[in-house]
């Protein structure tokens, strides 16, 4: 019987037969191995290999690795179930920026691809017609990713501390809001903070948005609802792929008039990171030089990154949409008749509410779970002066982090233990990479950190690893699978001339 030729219709295998496949293919890997790392407690209380804060994508991607290898890996949530990261709650982009074709968190496994799910349940021909992925398409797939995998993620966690001990654990105090607000402890041996772009910080307004009125201002990060627009005149201040986002969002929810206010003179026409984007860029950043780091990450973050041609159109085709360039906004103030003063390069614009599309910053005081951290840890600004012409407050901000992406002591010995808390986010740019948040290299970071803990989790318990190597007495021979055979009498006379021998 022939094959159907490659553009014949197929129907749908369906996610129950991908299910299968994912799960041969693991047996045929041998993955999971079994967890190898000893167990250990601290005053009765059990230990966690290694605690991960954040069930986003990089959380999931690295307790998937983390599990591949046999190491126990317990991710932290404060979201309910199937709302972590921005994706269904604060993103408001229709589509994903990345290509459809990036593996993004499959570790290497086409069963595990967004490409196998969407197929298996919509076909070749859906997928050829896709554009780009639906961004609550993607969220569809991390919930499914997380589901198949069967990843220990406990929500409704909110971290309300992280704290370094002496003894070789990191304590994590948790507030339990799915169950009355109920306080309590876990103990881990590694920390890691996934906690995506907010990092070590969060959303960033200049000072004269807190002059404004609360109710009247948002930023594109937090949650509101684009309803409340309707009949408004809005202004948004930025012209990246979030501020485009914010005023298609609040057009298409009635808004009389949006006026974005960009303080460039043209937009960004080309994103220079895709220039850069190799699996060498991916394996070797992390070893460059620190010259070379601060070089490209300070010449990306000068070229910024032009918001996405489809996220750009999705504002344009409204006829109420209005785009000022060379018109950064510099202030703001309320007048008597409760109308919006924004003062702009080019003059004053009237408006009845206002979207922050500023981006983000490194920021411990709007992270009090880490702030105890701040003082200790070392940052770039403490060991690194930047090139002539490349200052830049962003990259001096940032951790200096060590290969693990590991915090490292400002003062030698003035936190013990810090070394054990890992800063898996948007922080670790400069010292890491993109390997922390972005799609197309999130794998190679999950495993690269994976692979680094259950190293370093060997390395501490190599005793316990040469004693149980010594206890092991699983015999390979049981005796019988030899006979002993007598050994012959030698016989001067017998034995052959050695070949060479003197005559």
């Amino acid at each position: 019987m022939s094959s159907p030729a490659p553009d014949a219709f197929t129907p749908p295998a369906g996610l129950p037969h991908l299910e299968q496949r994912l799960r041969q293919d693991l047996l045929w890997l041998g993955l999971p191995p079994k967890h190898w790392v000893p167990p250990s407690a601290h005053d009765g209380q059990p230990v966690i290999d290694v605690a991960v804060i954040g069930g986003g994508m990089a959380g999931l991607t690295l307790s998937a690795s983390l599990k591949h290898l046999g190491v126990q890996a317990v991710v932290f949530d404060q979201s309910p179930a199937g709302f972590e990261g921005p994706w269904a709650t604060t993103a408001r982009m229709e589509t994903l920026r990345s290509p459809k074709e990036l593996t993004g968190p499959a570790l290497g496994l086409p069963a595990l691809t967004f490409r196998a799910w969407f197929e298996s349940q919509f076909g070749l021909d859906a997928w050829r017609a896709l554009d780009k992925i639906p961004r609550l398409q993607w969220m569809d797939y991390l919930r499914w990713y997380r589901q198949v995998l069967r990843l220990d993620v406990r929500n409704r966690q909110r971290v309300a501390a992280v704290r370094p001990r002496a003894d070789g654990v990191v304590q994590l105090d948790l507030v339990d809001e799915g169950e009355g607000d109920r306080a309590h402890t876990v103990l881990a041996r590694h920390v890691v903070i996934a906690t995506g772009r907010d990092g070590l910080g969060g959303p960033w307004v200049p000072d004269w948005a807190h002059a404004l009125p609360r109710e009247r201002w948002v930023h594109s990060s937090h949650a509101w609802d684009g309803a409340m627009l309707r009949g408004k005149r809005v202004a948004v201040i930025g012209g990246g792929a979030s501020a485009m986002d914010a005023a298609a969002t609040a057009l298409e929810n009635g808004a009389a008039r949006v006026d974005l206010l960009i303080r460039r003179r043209e937009l960004p026409r080309i994103n220079k990171g895709k220039g850069s984007g190799s699996p060498g860029m991916s394996h070797g950043y992390w070893m460059l030089p620190d010259e070379w780091k601060w070089r490209f990450r300070h010449y990306l973050n000068v070229q910024q990154v032009p918001p996405p041609q489809g996220s750009t159109l999705r504002v344009s085709r409204h006829a109420q949409a209005h785009f000022h360039l060379g018109a950064g906004a510099t202030g703001a103030t309320v007048r008597p008749d409760g109308v919006i003063r924004v003062e702009t390069a080019k003059g004053p614009l009237a408006a009845d509410f206002v979207i922050f599309c500023t981006g983000f910053r490194i920021d411990w005081s709007q992270r009090p779970e880490f702030a105890g951290l701040q003082p200790h840890v070392r940052l770039w600004r403490d060991r690194f002066a930047a090139p002539e012409g490349q200052d830049d407050e962003e990259l001096s901000d940032s951790p200096d982090l060590g290969p693990l992406f590991e915090f490292q002591p400002r003062e030698p010995g003035s936190c013990p233990g810090l070394e054990r808390i890992h800063c898996y986010n948007y922080a670790a740019a400069l010292s890491q990479g993109a390997g922390a948040g972005d799609i197309p290299q999130i794998t190679d970071g999950s495993q690269r950190l994976a692979r680094g803990l259950a190293g370093q989790l060997m390395v501490e318990d190599a005793d316990a690893h040469y004693a149980a190597m010594q206890r092991y007495a699983e015999p390979e021979l049981e005796g019988h699978e030899w006979t002993e055979a007598t050994f012959p009498v030698y016989d001067e006379q017998a034995a052959p001339a050695r070949e060479g021998a003197a005559s």
